[in-house]
């Protein structure tokens, strides 16, 4: 059983698919922190991650880079969201991505176009919204808690700005898949939205 969660920044899918792979019983891949770490190794190697052969090179990067909390960062996250626009860096991806999919017993996903292109054939596709105000104010707490000095203005304006570089690449471009069910958070707490979610794959299961 393949589940592919799909949402723009900071709408809550990481901790939807989370939730959903406990439930279920499922292996769960985070596929934003891999372009996290990219973005971070182009960074560590003094790369521009607008160019894609530095964003390329910085495919190679080693597991390890995975654990560094360095990645969780809303500027690691705008490198992401640049290296991402690269044809190359999503090709060097996905086959990482399809292997863990695949794997026997199925998988969660969550990124952005899990049920667009990494995994098409997956057995329920939900896509996690939520408004731009509501999704600062989220990442905003986030990073209150982490004690990071970042303002509400800023972060809102990152991710007006990486939702566009997402929507609009040319290469699997941030769109929910025909057959997705889309869920808002916008009004839900984070209980809330992942009771929403679990109770939205039990009935795509079911039909």
């Amino acid at each position: 059983m393949i589940i592919a969660v799909d949402g723009p920044t900071a709408s809550g899918k990481g901790t939807i698919a989370k939730a959903i792979a406990a439930h279920f019983g499922l292996p769960h891949l985070d596929t934003g922190l891999l372009y996290r770490a990219v973005g971070k190794q182009v960074w560590l190697n003094d790369g521009d991650p607008d160019d894609p052969q530095n964003a390329l090179s910085a495919c190679d990067f080693p597991d390890s880079l995975l654990e560094n909390p360095d990645l969780r960062s809303e500027e690691t996250g705008g490198l992401a969201s640049r290296v991402s626009v690269h044809p190359g860096v999503r090709q060097a991806l996905f086959e990482r991505q399809r292997a863990f999919a695949q794997q026997p017993g199925g998988a969660v996903l969550d990124g952005r176009d899990i049920g667009t292109v990494i995994a098409p054939e997956a057995d329920v596709k939900l896509f996690i919204t939520a408004s731009v105000e509501e999704r600062a104010r989220r990442r905003w707490m986030e990073m209150q808690d982490r004690e990071l000095e970042i303002t509400l203005v800023e972060i809102e304006r990152d991710i007006v700005a990486r939702d566009a570089r997402d929507i609009n690449r040319k290469d699997a471009p941030l769109r929910a898949a025909p057959d997705a069910l889309v869920l808002d958070t916008t009004s839900f707490d984070k209980d809330q939205a992942v009771e929403a979610a679990i109770e939205a794959v039990k009935t795509a299961l079911k039909s």
